[in-house]
């Protein structure tokens, strides 16, 4: 990723988040990397992004264009995340994994939209490494994050609002509820909001997808949402 202007926070490395012992032995390339960002910017989390942000952006939508929008399931990182979806149920000619997601909305509207501050820091990061990212607001967060099996009727969240959820699937949970679905969509009222200051981003490692772009794909994410 390019160099926007202002000071770069110093680089920290990410913690490894716990597994459930079965999916160590079912899936071991299963791995859930995960850091702390602060957010330091005037912009709100949800407000509109910075020029060099939305520069980016556009750099970004030239990059990803035609033949190699089209091909881009069969470079290694995203072939490797094809491969896991299989591997827990999806097909990934149903089920998009995100990066695909992305090129299919890139070559629907001609480029990559912005969608304020996160949502623009997220889709640069899984674009310059392949690797995606979510985000929770650390508020509301018991404890460190792993991923694990979810029971029958587990909720989503610890919100009014959340929705039970089937027996087996996987999810990434604190210790005490499931706070998203493993590729999915997060628990509500866990996401952050313009007023948050304090964010935990995570990214999914899987076979294949060596450490190194997990790792550039969060300091991606954080040193966007950090950058003064």
């Amino acid at each position: 990723m390019s160099e926007a202007a202002g000071s770069r926070p110093e680089r920290r490395q990410s913690a490894r988040g716990w597994r459930e012992r079965e999916l160590g032995e079912e899936l071991p390339g299963l791995s859930l990397f995960v850091t702390e960002a602060l957010h330091t910017r005037k912009q709100a989390l949800t407000g509109e992004s910075p020029t060099e942000v939305r520069t980016r952006l556009h750099e970004l939508s030239n990059r990803f264009r035609g033949a190699r929008a089209v091909g881009i399931r069969r470079e290694p990182v995203p072939a490797a995340y094809r491969v896991f979806f299989r591997q827990i149920g999806l097909d990934p000619d149903v089920v998009r994994t995100p990066i695909e997601a992305v090129m299919m909305e890139r070559m629907l509207r001609g480029g990559f939209a912005t969608a304020g501050l996160l949502e623009d820091a997220l889709l640069i990061a899984l674009l310059d490494t392949g690797v995606p990212v979510w985000a929770l607001d650390a508020r509301w967060l018991d404890g460190e994050l792993g991923i694990r099996v979810c029971a029958e009727g587990e909720p989503l969240g610890r919100s009014p609002a959340a929705p039970a959820l089937p027996a087996g699937g996987l999810v990434v949970a604190d210790a005490s509820a499931p706070l998203a679905i493993l590729f999915g969509e997060l628990a509500p009222g866990h996401e952050p909001g313009a007023g948050t200051d304090r964010v935990v981003l995570f990214a999914v490692q899987v076979e294949g997808v060596p450490s190194l772009y997990v790792e550039e794909a969060l300091w991606t994410c954080s040193t966007t949402l950090e950058r003064r």
